[in-house]
């Protein structure tokens, strides 16, 4: 029985925890789980049995922490054989299970095996050192072998990094042919540690094409169950919850949760009132937790989620949606008609494309049109590079533009998000090269309003260009809502009704068709004297006539004043606060202020943030206008906090012509970076643009240390301090973070690796006199080895302290494991060390 077909009629419940059931029958701290796939499959199949007999009908792989960075070629252990092992093993627990039934006289549960895949336990460059192919290969030598012996579905979980969910699921698109089920680990803010909340996260997976998605682990069903209604709210697809059983302690040396599995069942009762049917269990639940489970939600109905139709694109961080409400799209990252920035591509200077887009993002867009046509540069090369770079330091989502299919396709691959797209037409051959890449990558299209036959005249002539659009990409099952059509926006001065007809066009896609526009609006005025005038007046006119998407200059003046004014007057702007804000202090100029921060919700964004993690706090324009001539020079402050490493590195060569190198770091780069670290603190800064900002300062540093090195001054070095993720867990992601952190604060790391026994953290910690160490941990399997570290460390080094962090700790959990301090986050093992040195 195909599972996709089962499904869509019943109720689905998934397995639950895996780790602390193989503690239970002998796995050591800081023993490989996926070992015993091959070492005591007769564990295996007994859990696996165990969860069928509970009433589970999804048996989840023991693979979760299988790849080749793990099990590399020509280790000990074969990456093939510990995953056909895995697979073999749940198979057989099935076919014992239904032969009991057969024998009982029982009516055995259809049931399924999903090939468990997790974290790499690495960031994705530029955040850190995984190339995204390589992500891509890790996933996919898992995913063939799997298919190969019998896995029926795909699941992706614990995943925290969308850039890294969409490495998996392209793995698996393009490896194999099973489902694709894949859930992320949120916080209780309903974040990602990358900074993606549900909207975001809904938008790339529903692009991608998922068959289900949903949350697993790090939260009870209590903490879960909000996030669960977002995410039903958003989500056209069905929504998988799997909780946790509550939050984790310890207690003698084994992790407990705090949800026995009648009050599992009661609360996820609730969760399936609200309309999820497909649940199950993580970290700390058992088969008696999924037994409870089912008796008390078998009984709901299933109801398929509807289509919520909703027009969306997304960055890392934030969901965009195009509806009522106009979007404005920055249009200055091209080289049309602007000689420096041509220059600025053959020089490859991408420092003057991200502050092209940081001035676009401060000046009130919410999305950036990126092209980087030119026909004397590698244009595939240098799309992807700029796409990579602006979503580096900036959270906007992006309008790829391009008519290079190769281009296009490279920038889409690598994006994080679901993009825009710049465009098709009603060509045959344009649709049939554009549609394929946007129905395997996801993304919202523009829809050029010309076919074979040329542009239209008539509004009724782009019309049927329109509905030929709309067809044709149905065909590829891209359906309307992920249609913008551009009425295409023809110069007045050379025909005087052309205005008009992209006025009618405008009104007739949305009440004819039901449809969503878009328009290059500059272009109306071409060849006039002050265009903006021009620009201005037709502008108000488009947003009357149900303009969804303007492609316009944001840093001018006259085209913000015209969408202020038309939210304003539209019942857009409640109560008119985002039209005070802005032009509250001075209300004739406007442009050139200093905006005051913190305004009311736009109402563009899903998460109710149209700038999400962005310094200026809004999206709305905190240095207005600003751009080409009128630009400032940037101060080192600003540069650390936009993450650009070249304007630092220039900036603090400057300064040091006349200030000396402590005064620098201590007036110019550590406000800097409290700055960000404390904005990370609010929410309103995300881990990409933290690191960032700290590789920003990194750059800095390096000029500064050189400086001194010449002239005999020596930095001082506030303390040093022992990282290391601990036996067993090679997932050293929270690790690094902290790591460039806190030598950005001037504390010199030991860094020890991952998968450290406790006897070389003690070793170390005794030999080097340290004052502080650093433990993480991501798997519920080994925190025993932290806090076996911890016992080490009080026995022969009882004046250390210890700070531990990590997706599975608590508050608790670290005090019952005799831990110092838990770091909830990076910037708090910074705070912790400040205290301790």
């Amino acid at each position: 029985m195909k599972l996709l077909q089962w499904f869509k009629e019943h109720r689905v419940f998934f397995d639950g925890g895996m780790g602390s059931l193989l503690q239970e029958r002998g796995l050591k701290p800081g023993e490989l789980p996926e070992t015993w796939n091959l070492l005591h499959p007769e564990a295996l199949v007994e859990i696996h049995k165990n969860y069928l007999q509970a009433g589970a009908n999804i048996l989840t792989t023991n693979t979760f922490g299988l790849n080749g960075l793990k099990f590399p070629a020509g280790g000990e252990w074969d990456l093939a054989a510990l995953v056909t092992a895995a697979v073999e093993n749940a198979a057989k627990a099935r076919k014992e299970y239904e032969r009991e039934c057969r024998e009982g006289g029982r009516k055995a549960q259809p049931s399924f095996i999903a090939l468990d895949l997790g974290p790499t336990g690495k960031l994705l460059k530029p955040l850190g050192d995984l190339e995204f192919s390589r992500a891509v290969e890790l996933y996919g030598e898992v995913i063939r072998e799997g298919e190969q012996v019998g896995a029926d579905v795909i699941l992706i979980e614990t995943m925290s990094d969308s850039l890294e969910v969409k490495a998996a699921v392209l793995a698996a698109k393009e490896n194999c042919s099973l489902p694709v089920f894949a859930t992320m680990a949120f916080d209780e803010k309903g974040k990602l540690l990358t900074g993606g909340n549900v909207e975001s996260i809904v938008a790339l997976l529903e692009g991608l094409r998922v068959d289900a998605l949903g949350l697993n682990c790090g939260l009870g069903p209590v903490q879960m169950r909000p996030i669960a209604e977002k995410l039903l709210e958003v989500s056209s697809i069905p929504v998988i919850v799997n909780p946790n059983a509550g939050l984790p302690r310890s207690e003698g040396g084994k992790t407990v949760y705090d949800i026995d599995s009648d009050q599992f069942a009661r609360e996820m009762a609730e969760i399936a009132e609200m309309g999820v049917w497909m649940m199950g269990g993580c970290c700390g639940t058992t088969p008696e937790h999924i037994k409870k489970l089912v008796q008390a939600c078998e009984d709901y109905p299933v109801v398929w989620p509807e289509k919520k139709h909703r027009t969306v694109i997304s960055s890392y961080a934030q969901a965009v949606v195009i509806g009522d409400n106009p979007v404005l799209i920055g249009e200055r990252i091209n080289p049309t008609g602007k000689a420096k920035f041509k220059q600025a591509l053959r020089d490859h200077n991408l420092e003057y494309i991200l502050q092209e887009g940081l001035t676009q993002q401060d000046n009130g867009a919410h999305v950036l049109d990126v092209n980087v046509g030119l026909p004397e540069i590698d244009e595939p090369a240098m799309m992807e590079e700029v796409v990579k770079e602006l979503q580096a330091v900036l959270d906007l989502p992006l309008q790829i533009d391009t008519s290079n299919i190769q281009a296009m396709e490279r920038a889409l691959r690598c994006y994080n998000g679901k993009a825009l797209v710049n465009s098709v037409n009603g060509k045959a051959e344009v649709m049939e090269a554009v549609f394929p890449l946007v129905a395997k990558y996801g993304g919202v299209v523009v829809g050029l309003c010309l076919d074979e036959e040329g542009i239209p005249e008539t509004a009724e002539g782009r019309l049927r260009v329109a509905e030929k659009i709309y067809k044709t990409a149905e065909r590829y099952g891209i359906g309307q809502e992920d249609i913008l059509i551009d009425g295409l926006c023809m110069t007045v001065s050379s025909d005087s009704k052309g205005a008009l007809t992209t006025l009618e066009t405008l009104r007739r896609v949305r009440d004819e068709l039901g449809g969503k526009t878009i328009l290059g609006v500059s272009n109306i005025s071409f060849g006039l004297p002050q265009r903006e005038i021009i620009n201005g007046a037709f502008f108000t006119m488009a947003l009357h006539d149900g303009l969804s998407a303007a492609i316009i200059n944001p840093n001018n003046e006259a085209m913000m004043r015209a969408y202020y004014s038309f939210r304003a007057l539209s019942n857009l702007d409640l109560q008119c606060r985002d039209y005070i804000e802005i032009y509250g202090s001075n209300p004739v100029q406007g442009l050139g202020n200093t905006l005051k921060k913190g305004g009311q919700d736009t109402g563009l964004s899903g998460g109710g943030d149209v700038s999400g993690g962005s310094l200026s706090g809004t999206g709305k324009r905190s240095n207005a206008g600003l751009s080409g001539k009128e630009k400032k020079e940037m101060k080192l402050g600003e540069a650390i906090a936009r993450g650009l490493k070249e304007g630092a590195a220039g900036a603090v060569s400057k300064l040091l012509l006349t200030e000396d190198a402590l005064t620098i770091i201590n007036r110019e780069m550590i406000p800097a970076l409290d700055k960000v670290g404390k904005g990370f603190e609010q929410g309103t800064v995300f881990l990409p643009q933290l690191l960032m900002s700290a590789e920003a300062a990194k750059g800095a540093f390096d000029v500064i240390k050189e400086q001194m090195q010449r002239s005999g001054q020596v930095q001082e070095v506030k303390g040093r301090i022992i990282l290391a993720t601990v036996k067993g867990d090679i997932h050293d992601i929270g690790k690094n973070i902290v790591k460039v952190l806190l030598e950005n604060y001037g504390y010199q790391v030991l860094d020890l690796g991952k998968d450290v026994p406790p006897e070389l953290v003690v070793e170390t910690a005794v030999k080097e006199e340290i004052k502080l160490v650093g433990l993480s941990a991501l798997m519920t399997t080994t925190v025993p080895s932290m806090e076996e570290t911890i016992k080490q460390l009080r026995a022969k080094a009882p004046r250390v302290k210890v700070m531990v962090g990590g997706a599975v700790l608590t508050q608790e959990y670290a005090d019952t494991i005799g831990a110092d301090c838990y770091c909830r986050d990076a910037m708090a093992s910074v705070n912790y060390a400040e205290s301790v040195f």
